[in-house]
Parts: C-alpha cells; structure tokens; sequence
C-alpha cells in the first residue's frame, strides 16, 4: 500500500511518525544531492510537529513502546523531535521557533550518521578515534547543513551547541552559560532523555523515573535545573507508554499526562495475571506502584486496542 500523505487528516499519529521516519532517513543519506535540503527538511519537520500536536501523549508513548521504525539512528532524531515539541509547545514558543528546533533535533547527528549504528552496536569501549567522531559530531553536522544550504543561523547554532554545557565542559568547543542557548539546552535534555528511555540493540530501555533521575545526578553533565523541573513537570515520571504495577498487584500501562494525579492508566492484567478487558476504566496516577520493564509486564497489546484509531500503524 502506498503512503497516505502526512496531512491527511485520517492517518494516523503513529503512521504519520513512521512516513517521517522513512523520508529523514532518504534524506538525511543523500543530503549532499538534495536540491532544496532546508525545505525539504523543513516539510518532515512540520509533519512531526502536526503529529504531535494531533495527539501529543500517542506520539509520546510511541517512543516508549518501540513503534517507530528504522534504524536507531534516524529513529532517535524523530523521537527527540516528539519530545521537543511536546517541551516547544510547554515553553510557549511560537510556530517558527518550534519548527526550527525541530528541524535541529532531526538533524542534529547528521554528522556522524553513517557511524551511529556501529557505535551503538559495540560490546566493548569507543576507541580514541572513535570518540573523536562523537565529540566532533556537532560541528560536522552544522557544516553539512550549511554546505547541504541551510541558512537559518538559530537552526545551526542549535545543532553545534546540544552537547554544551552551562559550566563549560561540554563538546567541541567547551562553551559556558550564557552563550549556550534555551533551544540548545532544551534540545540536548530532549536528546539525552530519550536516548536513555528508547531501547536499544545492546540494552533494554532505562524506565522514564530512572532516566529523569539520572539526568538530575549527573554531574559529569549538569543539566539546568529549571528547565529539569518543567521538563519533569510536563512528562512526569510516568509518562503515557509507561508501563507499571499498581498497588493492587495489576499491571497497567499510562496512556496520558496530567498535573496533580490527573495522568491515567489503563489496566492490562489483573493481581492474578488474568488480561482485563480492553474497555476497563482509567485510573488516576496514584494508583501506581512502580515502573516496569516490557518483561516484567509480560503483556502484548497493541497501540491501536489502549489509544484507538489514532494508535494505529
């Protein structure tokens, strides 16, 4: 069947993630030959941004439940961007600044991509040159942008600041606060962030409590601690995809946000194991005990049978 174009109104979220996916990935190979690369990136940008914004907490469980194809290379960028529009749109930026970053997170490893996935699938420590390519990623993907045509110097400096830290200890140039912008900061949080909770070859996902942790008590990496706690505020530890054990003994899975306990599980298998109906009641956030892994649920559903339609592949 051939694609549905990504602004028909009936396709799905997760179908339209997915044609994104599938389009970075032509692009971002051929980008070189791309005649117009800042317009055409600028299109899947858009289409992400109209995915999320068409149902932000599918697009948001989507990452945790592995349903974007691909390579982990390419499909990395595509989640960070959900992520980054979700936090956009949190910060109230306008539509041009959350294109932009958007635009920044689907092409922020340009640099390095032909490497990504070898990288990922090592066993044993980065060598030295490899590392090098790491540290070096930012600027060599701000210079094949602009060699490729991108001219938006916000868009550029996103990309060759995300791994800058406040305190100067980031890479490659080692800038401090302030020359390391918001967008910047908000795009190595998104990056960082769902490079922990996406699943990889070589390891299981780290749960979404973890991996906030994790970023709050890193001090190799120090994160500004402002933006954590919107960040922290907007997903919640328990973000929609998340699965967990209720205090019951139940095994549910989040499927949307909200402030105050107002986030809402769907119950999968009741205290004894048993499968509960796909029309079983939401409950509040408070109910849950715990986050779990894929194996400690030990469940299969499907998108579409928690979130409907709009879930659907």
């Amino acid at each position: 069947m051939a694609d549905l174009d990504p602004g028909t109104p009936s396709a799905s979220v997760l179908h339209l993630l997915n044609v994104c996916n599938r389009r970075l990935e032509h692009l971002l190979e051929n980008l070189r030959n791309e005649p117009d690369a800042e317009g055409a990136l600028r299109q899947i940008a858009a289409d992400v941004v109209h995915a999320v914004e068409q149902h932000a907490d599918i697009a948001l469980a989507a990452i945790l439940l592995n349903q974007i194809a691909g390579s982990y290379a390419v499909r990395h960028c595509i989640e960070t961007a959900v992520v980054v529009v979700v936090m956009a749109r949190r910060l109230g930026k306008t539509d041009a600044d959350t294109l932009t970053l958007t635009a920044a997170a689907l092409t922020m490893n340009v640099g390095m991509l032909r490497h990504q996935d070898t990288f990922q699938n090592k066993h044993t420590p980065l060598s030295s040159e490899e590392l090098a390519i790491v540290r070096r990623h930012p600027e060599d993907s701000a210079n094949l942008l602009q060699c490729a045509g991108v001219q938006d110097d916000d868009w550029i400096s996103c990309v060759l600041l995300h791994h800058e830290n406040d305190d100067g200890s980031g890479y490659p140039a080692g800038i401090a606060s302030p020359e390391v912008t918001l967008n910047a900061k908000l795009l190595s949080l998104a990056d960082r962030y769902c490079a922990q909770v996406s699943a990889r070859n070589y390891r299981r996902s780290i749960l979404p409590d973890a991996a906030i942790r994790n970023l709050r008590e890193d001090r190799a990496s120090p994160v500004d601690p402002e933006l954590l706690a919107l960040f922290h505020d907007e997903l919640g530890d328990y973000p929609p995809g998340c699965l967990v054990r209720l205090h019951g003994g139940e095994i549910g899975v989040v499927t949307r946000r909200g402030s105050n306990g107002a986030a809402q599980v769907i119950c999968l298998r009741d205290a004894a194991g048993a499968a509960v109906a796909a029309e079983a009641r939401p409950l509040p956030a408070t109910s849950i005990a715990a986050a779990i892994t894929e194996d400690d649920a030990d469940t299969r559903f499907s998108m579409k049978q928690v979130w409907g339609a709009q879930a659907g592949l």
